[in-house]
Protein backbone atom coordinates (compact mmCIF):
# COMPACT_ATOMS: atom_id res chain seq x y z
CA UNK A 1 0.00 0.00 0.00
CA UNK A 2 1.14 3.42 -0.13
CA UNK A 3 -0.55 6.40 0.61
CA UNK A 4 -0.17 9.95 -1.28
CA UNK A 5 -0.76 13.52 -0.01
CA UNK A 6 -3.44 14.93 -2.75
CA UNK A 7 -4.52 18.07 -3.52
CA UNK A 8 -7.72 19.19 -5.72
CA UNK A 9 -7.63 22.14 -8.38
CA UNK A 10 -9.20 23.98 -5.78
CA UNK A 11 -6.50 23.95 -3.57
CA UNK A 12 -8.14 21.50 -0.90
CA UNK A 13 -5.20 19.24 0.19
CA UNK A 14 -6.27 15.60 1.52
CA UNK A 15 -4.88 12.18 1.52
CA UNK A 16 -5.46 9.05 -0.38
CA UNK A 17 -4.11 5.06 0.09
CA UNK A 18 -3.52 2.85 -3.59
CA UNK A 19 -2.28 -0.74 -3.93
CA UNK A 20 0.39 0.73 -5.60
CA UNK A 21 1.55 3.79 -7.70
CA UNK A 22 -0.06 2.52 -11.32
CA UNK A 23 -3.44 1.78 -9.34
CA UNK A 24 -3.38 5.46 -8.14
CA UNK A 25 -2.38 7.03 -11.97
CA UNK A 26 -5.53 3.91 -13.24
CA UNK A 27 -8.12 5.81 -11.16
CA UNK A 28 -6.83 9.11 -11.57
CA UNK A 29 -7.10 8.76 -15.54
CA UNK A 30 -10.90 7.65 -14.88
CA UNK A 31 -11.22 10.44 -12.70
CA UNK A 32 -12.36 8.04 -10.11
CA UNK A 33 -10.13 9.99 -7.45
CA UNK A 34 -11.91 13.30 -6.02
CA UNK A 35 -11.44 15.84 -3.20
CA UNK A 36 -13.00 15.20 -0.24
CA UNK A 37 -14.01 18.65 0.37
CA UNK A 38 -15.56 19.61 -3.34
CA UNK A 39 -16.07 16.50 -5.12
CA UNK A 40 -13.41 17.39 -8.41
CA UNK A 41 -12.11 14.37 -10.28
CA UNK A 42 -8.63 17.04 -10.65
CA UNK A 43 -6.40 15.89 -8.36
CA UNK A 44 -2.89 15.98 -8.35
CA UNK A 45 -0.03 14.30 -5.84
CA UNK A 46 1.63 16.92 -3.92
CA UNK A 47 5.02 16.95 -3.08
CA UNK A 48 5.94 14.50 0.06
CA UNK A 49 9.01 14.26 2.30
CA UNK A 50 10.33 10.66 2.16
CA UNK A 51 9.33 8.35 5.02
CA UNK A 52 12.69 7.47 6.50
CA UNK A 53 12.28 4.89 9.28
CA UNK A 54 13.15 5.73 12.83
CA UNK A 55 16.11 4.85 14.95
CA UNK A 56 15.72 2.07 17.38
CA UNK A 57 16.86 4.25 20.40
CA UNK A 58 14.86 7.20 19.54
CA UNK A 59 12.09 8.39 22.45
CA UNK A 60 8.48 7.54 21.75
CA UNK A 61 6.31 10.02 21.28
CA UNK A 62 2.65 9.75 22.05
CA UNK A 63 0.25 8.53 19.82
CA UNK A 64 -1.42 11.35 17.56
CA UNK A 65 -4.96 11.41 16.42
CA UNK A 66 -5.40 10.46 12.44
CA UNK A 67 -7.27 12.17 10.16
CA UNK A 68 -8.21 10.90 6.64
CA UNK A 69 -8.73 14.64 5.13
CA UNK A 70 -10.68 17.84 5.64
CA UNK A 71 -14.25 17.51 6.78
CA UNK A 72 -16.95 18.11 3.98
CA UNK A 73 -18.53 21.46 5.17
CA UNK A 74 -22.11 20.14 4.82
CA UNK A 75 -21.16 17.12 7.01
CA UNK A 76 -19.77 19.99 9.52
CA UNK A 77 -23.03 21.94 9.55
CA UNK A 78 -25.30 18.35 10.08
CA UNK A 79 -22.76 17.52 12.50
CA UNK A 80 -23.74 21.41 14.09
CA UNK A 81 -27.48 21.17 14.06
CA UNK A 82 -27.50 17.44 15.88
CA UNK A 83 -25.29 19.15 18.81
CA UNK A 84 -27.94 21.75 18.76
CA UNK A 85 -30.72 19.57 18.66
CA UNK A 86 -28.91 17.38 21.62
CA UNK A 87 -28.37 20.94 23.57
CA UNK A 88 -31.94 21.78 23.27
CA UNK A 89 -33.50 18.25 24.73
CA UNK A 90 -30.68 17.85 27.52
CA UNK A 91 -32.16 22.04 28.45
CA UNK A 92 -35.56 21.21 28.72
CA UNK A 93 -36.40 17.46 28.98
CA UNK A 94 -35.55 15.30 32.63
CA UNK A 95 -32.51 12.77 32.12
CA UNK A 96 -34.41 9.41 33.35
CA UNK A 97 -31.08 7.47 32.51
CA UNK A 98 -31.72 3.76 32.17
CA UNK A 99 -35.36 4.33 33.38
CA UNK A 100 -36.31 5.40 30.69
CA UNK A 101 -38.21 2.78 29.14
CA UNK A 102 -40.29 2.88 31.86
CA UNK A 103 -40.90 6.18 32.79
CA UNK A 104 -41.88 6.36 29.02
CA UNK A 105 -44.91 3.79 30.13
CA UNK A 106 -45.70 5.57 33.06
CA UNK A 107 -46.38 8.78 31.05
CA UNK A 108 -48.09 6.98 28.37
CA UNK A 109 -50.58 6.01 30.27
CA UNK A 110 -50.52 8.57 32.92
CA UNK A 111 -49.17 7.42 35.35
CA UNK A 112 -46.63 10.19 35.96
CA UNK A 113 -46.73 13.44 35.04
CA UNK A 114 -46.52 14.23 31.43
CA UNK A 115 -42.96 15.68 30.53
CA UNK A 116 -39.90 15.37 28.26
CA UNK A 117 -37.49 12.61 29.21
CA UNK A 118 -34.70 11.08 27.93
CA UNK A 119 -32.34 8.72 28.98
CA UNK A 120 -31.25 5.12 27.35
CA UNK A 121 -33.40 2.19 26.10
CA UNK A 122 -32.00 -1.11 24.62
CA UNK A 123 -33.12 -1.60 20.99
CA UNK A 124 -35.93 -4.22 22.25
CA UNK A 125 -37.27 -2.15 25.03
CA UNK A 126 -37.31 0.63 22.03
CA UNK A 127 -39.07 -1.92 19.31
CA UNK A 128 -41.70 -2.55 22.62
CA UNK A 129 -42.34 1.09 23.12
CA UNK A 130 -42.92 2.00 19.31
CA UNK A 131 -45.39 -1.42 19.33
CA UNK A 132 -47.59 0.17 22.63
CA UNK A 133 -48.18 3.66 20.38
CA UNK A 134 -45.39 4.96 22.67
CA UNK A 135 -43.56 8.43 20.76
CA UNK A 136 -39.76 7.66 21.09
CA UNK A 137 -37.21 9.23 18.97
CA UNK A 138 -33.14 8.16 19.03
CA UNK A 139 -30.70 10.90 19.63
CA UNK A 140 -27.73 10.52 17.51
CA UNK A 141 -24.55 9.43 18.78
CA UNK A 142 -21.65 12.41 18.28
CA UNK A 143 -18.26 11.94 17.65
CA UNK A 144 -17.58 13.18 20.80
CA UNK A 145 -19.70 10.58 23.02
CA UNK A 146 -17.27 8.09 22.37
CA UNK A 147 -14.49 9.61 24.40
Amino acid sequence: MIRYDLICEKGHAFDGWFRDSAAYDRQAAKGLVACTVCGSARVEKQLMTPGIPAKSNRKEEPARKLLAGPVDPRLAAMMEMVREMRKQVEENAEYVGERFADEARKIHYAEAEERGIYGEASPDEARALIEEGIAVHPLPRLPEDGN
